[in-house]
């Protein structure tokens, strides 16, 4: 999986150094950096779903907060079409929050989390269409390499945590995630520019296909562009 990175990041920089040399119009680099709402979708979830209707809303299902950071390059093409290759740190997962389901224990205000907290090193490679003056749309294929996988588990009562540990859960994970991803976003004369996009996760996290399930991120950026 490193390897495909590898050559993926080569073929990539071939295209920036041909387009640096072809294009009138510059090759920007850029940073970026935002907040990450992540989720499963598929069997698992579904089973989850099941509980949370059998338990009477006792069981919860939750996106796991994180956050995103890297680089980005911005390739001209064409006037108002760009192709942005990027590389970045992204978390993703999901959360399920569960409480005693009997009234009569309501004032231990007890419960358990359980969080999957996925960390990847993302690599989209968007096509950016821009309409006006810096209001633009993008689409593209994102390939992510599994750097680790832990779940946490917290339990406690009465305001008092009995239970927060880690486990390092890589075996079993696909190494290599791919997924479709696009948004829309605005960039600004100054190079100042904002996004929202969403991430759709076409291979299952479970490398063994035991169940299909999807990661999903919903992604608020913000940047400067070079």
């Amino acid at each position: 999986m490193k390897k495909i990175f590898l050559l993926l990041a080569v073929v990539l920089g071939m295209a920036v150094t041909q387009a640096n040399a072809q294009q009138k119009q510059p090759v920007r680099i850029g940073i970026k950096a935002g907040v990450n709402l992540a989720e499963w979708q598929g069997e698992t979830i579904n089973t989850a779903q099941d509980l949370m209707e059998m338990t009477n809303g006792a069981l919860n299902r939750q996106m796991r907060e994180g956050f995103h950071v890297g680089g980005v390059v911005s390739i001209p093409i064409v006037p108002g079409f760009e192709i942005e290759p990027g590389l970045l740190y992204s978390q993703k997962g999901m959360r399920l929050t569960g409480k005693i389901p009997m009234e009569q224990f309501d004032f231990l205000n007890a419960g358990v989390t359980v969080t999957n907290k996925s960390e990847y090193i993302d690599m989209p490679i968007l096509a950016k269409v821009f309409i006006g003056e810096g209001f633009h749309i993008f689409a593209g294929p994102q390939f992510s390499y599994l750097l680790s996988n832990k779940v946490q588990v917290q339990a406690g009562a009465l305001g008092f945590n009995a239970l927060n540990q880690e486990w390092d859960i890589k075996n079993g994970f696909r190494e290599l995630d791919v997924a479709a991803t696009g948004g829309v976003g605005y960039r600004f004369a100054s190079g100042f520019n904002v996004s929202a996009g969403y991430d759709y996760g076409l291979t299952t996290v479970d490398s063994n296909r035991n169940f299909d399930t999807f990661n999903r991120v919903i992604k608020a950026s913000v940047g400067f562009t070079f």
